[in-house]
């Protein structure tokens, strides 16, 4: 009986961070790993509290597991932290080699390896797509987590492509729900605006709020993951989360035949998926083209 300890950057009652363990625990169970059987799995949720994060981490050190799996960069900087020596394969985390989870993409080293979920120059498309949906924009509030490595490096992307798309682009940057009413409200007051909502745990752990606030203002706005438009946004642009939890499974299941993290290679997204919420677009009033709508791969009626 081997044993894999899970910590979720998320909610246990997010819907999608649920489908996203359901994922690993599929890829897992095709691998031959079945729940009970030969592989005990414990899950733990820390909801975006670094305090309980560091709880659940400890604990789950504690069973001494196999194998640790780990989302967002948050929960993956608190585990590295507390073990030099269990295996880590992390899965939805930004920037691993600046945000000193790994020496090289190609070489690791040392104890954790895994999926990353954008590269940098994911900030400046998003800038790019929100100008196309709505060319009014001028300007262009970038929500992101200034602590955060990747999500300021997603920024600085935005704003090298910004002069050349005629946008002028404002930080607003963020860090619980308070700092998100504040800053939206002082952004919309000026009219003409947009918003790039890069993922972190503060910006998907209130997306509803964000959500709402964008509609409230009238702000079009581009997401860097679906969750947002399964839940009302205008417009997502991102990988597919429930992919890297798969192949993380393929990571794990070779850490538990032998292979040593420090050896495989940290992988980027392979697959990107553009989501248009019509339902947002028609409460803002917004007319997508056709070749927009076309080049989606889906369409939320």
């Amino acid at each position: 009986m081997r044993r894999i300890g899970v910590l979720m950057g998320y909610p246990e009652g997010d819907p999608q961070a649920q489908a996203n363990v359901t994922a690993l625990l599929r890829g897992l169970q095709d691998l031959g790993w079945v729940e009970g059987r030969n592989v005990q799995i414990d899950c733990r949720w820390a909801g975006g509290d670094p305090d309980i994060a560091l709880t659940f981490a400890r604990e789950l050190i504690a069973m001494v597991p196999d194998v640790l799996v780990p989302s967002t960069n948050q929960v993956t900087r608190i585990l590295q932290q507390q073990t030099r020596t269990i295996p880590i394969v992390f899965a939805f985390v930004g920037d691993p080699v600046g945000s000193g989870f790994a020496a090289s993409l190609a070489r690791p080293g040392k104890n954790i390896t895994g999926f990353a979920n954008f590269e940098n120059s994911i900030g400046g498309k998003w800038v790019e797509l929100l100008k196309e949906i709505a060319p009014h924009a001028e300007r262009v509030g970038f929500v992101f987590n200034p602590d955060a490595a990747p999500n300021v490096g997603f920024f600085h992307a935005a704003e090298a492509a910004a002069p050349s798309l005629g946008i002028k682009l404002a930080a607003l940057a963020v860090r619980d729900a308070a700092d998100i009413e504040q800053d939206f409200t002082a952004f919309a007051s000026e009219g003409d605006g947009g918003l790039v909502v890069a993922p972190h745990a503060v910006t998907l752990g209130n997306r509803k709020l964000i959500i709402e606030l964008a509609g409230r203002c009238g702000l079009p706005a581009i997401y860097g993951d679906r969750y947002f438009a399964e839940s009302g946004g205008l417009i997502s642009f991102g990988n597919n989360t429930a992919d890297l939890f798969r192949r993380a499974a393929a990571y794990t299941d070779r850490i538990l035949k032998g292979a040593n993290p420090a050896d495989l290679p940290v992988q980027l997204p392979t697959k990107f998926e553009l989501i248009v919420n019509l339902k947002a677009a028609n409460a803002l009033g917004l007319a997508l083209s056709e070749s927009f709508l076309t080049r989606a791969d889906e369409v939320i009626e």
